[in-house]
């Protein structure tokens, strides 16, 4: 029914967006890389990106300075001004190799002639934005992915999900997956493994994020012993697409990001009386920080009638709207709205996790021979409240510091003794059902605002939900399943801890910020 086979590397990441892609390029250099990834390569958040890429490439209206202290107020006080540094300085050297590579970003003409249209969005003070229209993301996976395929650098296996990692006497010596294609258990053995498997807001209802990105790295790394921290602090996009078929689906899809590119080119956010509402919340209006911005769509929502506001484009104008933002307008074209005209209905959604596995600015886990990077990965780079286009850059820095460091790290010979596991099962089901009291649960009392009722209530849920889990799961939607139910629990208790309100993370019963009791991080790990 199965078949168990082994198969030796080098190094070994498991996930394939820049952060993976970023490691596997540099790791290359000092072995055999195998990759890993769930879905096609680049089917992760990587290619979804649309904003941009944020770097202080213009050195005489921008400096890195500016850039670390614009990162350092979006985090509230928890960013870890070592790793923020690192960011700002080596980010300028990595997004110039990238260009190198062959990524192409827009250019325009300026005073001192032709340099790249730097596009500027919430809680930046100046004009940093690198960007390829509103695809800038999938710019960047096509040009590292092509450095590695056409470099041959190394050996990818596509539709292959991780199961769980493989240690031994305190080492990480790989991992056990299940290759979705053909049901086969495959265990793979690396003298190092980096998880760059991406965030999980698939954890809730209402997301950004592709399907596949469910946390799978986080929650193995936490079941083998990783320490995780920041869990609570879960950032809320403040403009996603709402559209009528989300009303005749069970569970919601991906809503479409509307980029917040958008609001610095000049949109605005109207209420469904068409106001204006932004200048109440907060003094720079619609390029506030992400957690301002969505917290005030949903009181605007919470008093109005309607579940969306409005977000108008009609001071950009239309010539500039197709041009800077094709991939916003075909699609909105596709679902009926011309944007050059209509408003466009839009509301939060879950879209970056600031939590995940506790690393060092190496990448280095409490775990010999485990390392992580991007967004997987939790090292204060973005406090409680990530600045806008700086995940694409942390991916970048952060998966070659990683795979720097895995290639310095001692190894240990690797057992080949391994118990077989139990043949694949198939899908209940209950399974599609139990993922839906998950997502609906978190987005409706664990989301944009908190508090101890509705977190108490929540746990209750999930622990309802885990009760009923397969423990030995062996087909992609029990695997998933499993995995966000260990991170809802992980989120709730660490809101349920974190007696204040700061970032991303609003607990009503807490409204205040408390910097002498809570001005840290919060770290869990099993047991």
């Amino acid at each position: 029914m199965y078949n168990r086979s082994m198969i030796k590397c080098d190094f070994l990441i498991v996930g394939g967006g820049i952060a993976g892609l970023s490691a596997a390029i540099e790791a290359s250099k000092h072995g055999k890389i195998i990759v890993l990834t769930k879905g096609k390569i680049g089917e992760g958040s990587t290619g979804k990106a649309q904003g941009g890429i944020a770097a202080a490439i213009d050195q005489i209206q921008d400096s890195t300075e500016f850039h670390f202290e614009d990162t350092i107020a979006a985090g509230a006080g928890l960013c870890d001004e070592k790793a923020v540094k690192i960011l700002v300085t080596e980010g300028v050297e990595r997004v110039k190799e990238l260009i190198e590579m062959g990524a192409r970003f827009d250019r325009a003409e300026t005073e001192a002639g032709s340099g790249y249209a730097l596009a500027l969005e919430g809680a930046h003070k100046r004009r940093r934005i690198l960007h390829a229209g509103d695809a800038t993301g999938e710019e960047i996976q096509k040009t590292l992915g092509a450095k590695v395929v056409r470099g041959k650098l190394a050996e990818i296996y596509q539709h292959t999900i991780g199961l769980d990692l493989i240690i031994e006497a305190g080492h990480c010596l790989g991992i056990k997956t299940l290759d979705l294609k053909t049901n086969k258990i495959k265990t793979f053995l690396a003298k190092a493994t980096i998880i760059t498997t991406g965030g999980f807001g698939q954890v809730y209802q209402y997301t950004t994020n592709p399907e596949i990105i469910t946390g799978d790295g986080v929650a193995m790394a936490y079941r083998a012993g990783a320490a995780v921290t920041d869990m609570e602090f879960v950032q809320f996009h403040p403009t996603s697409l709402v559209h009528s078929e989300e009303l005749k689906k069970l569970i919601a899809l991906p809503r479409f990001l509307i980029s917040e590119a958008v609001r610095g080119e000049g949109a605005v956010l109207l209420n469904s009386k068409g106001e204006r509402f932004m200048q109440k919340y907060d003094t720079q209006g619609e390029l506030a920080p992400r957690d301002i911005v969505a917290r005030a769509i949903y009181n605007e929502t919470k008093t109005g009638k309607h579940n969306h506001v409005y977000l108008s484009l009609a001071g950009i104008g239309a010539d500039k709207i197709k041009k800077r933002f094709p991939v916003i307008y075909k699609t909105c074209l596709e679902k009926g709205l011309d944007i050059t005209k209509d408003k466009i209905p839009v509301a939060p959604a879950a879209h970056y996790c600031m939590g995940g596995i506790k690393t060092d600015t190496n990448g280095k886990t409490n775990i010999l021979g485990l390392f992580a990077a991007g967004e997987c990965a939790s090292l204060g780079v973005h406090g409680a409240n990530r600045l806008a286009s700086n995940s694409l850059l942390d991916g970048l820095v952060f998966g070659k510091r990683a795979a720097i460091a895995a290639t310095n790290a001692p190894s240990s010979v690797p057992s080949t003794q391994h118990p077989a596991p139990t043949p694949p099962s198939h899908p209940t089901p209950q399974t599609q059902h139990l993922k839906l009291v998950i997502k609906s649960t978190m987005w409706n009392q664990v989301g944009i605002i908190r508090s101890k009722d509705s977190l108490t209530d929540a746990l209750k849920k999930i622990m309802a939900v885990e009760s009923c889990l397969n423990q030995s799961p062996l087909n992609k939607e029990e695997i998933e399943l499993r995995n966000l139910t260990l991170l809802a629990k992980l989120i709730i208790q660490a809101a349920f801890d974190r007696e204040e309100s700061r970032g991303a993370h609003f607990r009503l019963d807490f409204p205040k910020t408390d910097d002498k009791n809570w001005g840290r991080h919060l770290v869990y790990q099993a047991g």
